[in-house]
């Protein structure tokens, strides 16, 4: 299985690691692309670590970049089927980042933009242990059919998506937000308006506050 790498983001001072954010990033880019945010949120999550790994491979749509899987067949059945080939890439990787650091699940947060907020809400509901949280930004829930038989946990999300996003349609949102809630996962959801494919300064400051509440930092 590919182990995945990527840029870190350590807290400053003496202070004992009190959580870790794992953020996943979209098709195209690599971990640098959010690792670059972790500056701006470290001063209100004390403790906090941050990880940006890279996604498994090589973008098949662009000369460069990472992806989490392939998007070149869009047909929802090819879909589920990739975003679970990938599930345990990132599985292991929680797991690694559980036994380097200490922590136990319920001080991870997964932090996802596109693809990998895809990533997120496949992987977070089947692990056996819950996450402290799921943010998700600009991202569709792929497979939501098997959450009925899949869900073993339910951690908080909380998912905010830019109206006029031309890339995911927004109204994947609230159709993520229907399905998760239906399984018993608490999950809040913040419009954009005006806001296309990307994160904005707004999105920033709920997404902090939902994770200094979930990590309890």
């Amino acid at each position: 299985m590919t182990e995945l790498t990527g840029p870190r983001f350590e807290p400053e001072g003496e202070t004992p690691l009190q959580g870790l954010v794992i953020m996943l990033h979209g098709v195209g880019a690599d971990g640098n692309d959010l690792i670059g945010i972790a500056p701006h949120l470290s001063p209100a999550l004390p403790g906090v670590a941050f990880v940006a790994p890279d996604g498994p491979d090589p973008c098949d749509m662009a000369p460069f970049g990472r992806q989490w899987f392939s998007l070149q067949n869009r047909d929802p059945e090819v879909m589920a089927k990739v975003v679970a080939e990938a599930g345990p890439v990132v599985d292991a990787f929680i797991d690694a980042e559980m036994a380097r650091t200490g922590l136990p699940a319920g001080k991870i947060v997964l932090m996802g933009f596109s693809q990998g907020t895809m990533m997120s809400m496949y992987v977070a509901p089947r692990r056996a242990e819950p996450l402290a949280g799921v943010l998700g930004y600009s991202g569709a829930l792929v497979n939501g059919s098997s959450l009925r038989t899949d869900t073993v946990s339910t951690p908080p999300f909380l998912l905010i998506h830019g109206e006029d996003d031309d890339v995911v349609p927004f109204e994947a949102m609230e159709a993520a937000k229907a399905a998760l809630e239906t399984v018993g996962i608490p999950c809040g959801s913040i419009a954009r308006p005006g806001l296309g494919h990307g994160i904005d300064n707004e999105g920033l400051v709920n997404g902090l506050a939902f994770m200094k509440q979930a990590l309890e930092v």
